[in-house]
């Protein structure tokens, strides 16, 4: 069994989480939008299963999120390595993606279920960021308010 029990007492979301873990590869959480975050998705087990970043993306649907999560760890199954600030493709239809690497400062506030799985702050996450549909990305100058509050860049900047 790849998965050691790492709580006493584990409720039934954190028993699925790691079932899905050990069946899947990994569990991916949907984080409804609050006052002052976005929605958003991320994974926790990638990193422990395949030795590479899990996966945060924010502002998209629940289902397309999730699927381009699945994607990204069938993709690094296969043998596909993302580096942080590259472009890649087959993501998002037309639009090219990139990664950047989360700072640690917004794991908690981000990634609860991560700091628990992980028992710490101690694992890599990478961030899916995508340009709006015009082609601007939230690092730009005419970036709009409205997007880059729903793509909040979690790097080190």
């Amino acid at each position: 069994m790849l998965i050691v029990s790492l709580k006493n007492n584990m409720d039934e979301y954190e028993q699925k989480a790691l079932d899905d873990i050990e069946n899947h590869g990994c569990h991916i959480l949907h984080v409804m939008e609050e006052d002052n975050y976005p929605r958003f998705t991320y994974s926790i087990g990638i990193e422990k299963t395949t030795n590479k970043p899990d996966l945060i993306i924010t502002g998209l649907k629940r289902e397309l999120a999730h699927w381009m999560i699945n994607e990204y760890k069938r993709r690094i199954i296969e043998g596909e390595v993302f580096e942080p600030m590259e472009f890649y493709q087959d993501f998002l239809e037309d639009f090219d993606i990139t990664f950047v690497e989360v700072d640690k400062k917004h794991y908690k506030e981000y990634l609860g279920w991560g700091l628990w799985y992980n028992e710490d702050s101690n694992f890599n996450m990478l961030q899916l960021v995508f340009p709006s549909t015009t082609g601007v990305w939230p690092w730009n100058e005419n970036a709009s308010d409205d997007f880059t509050w729903l793509q909040p860049l979690l790097n080190a900047n």
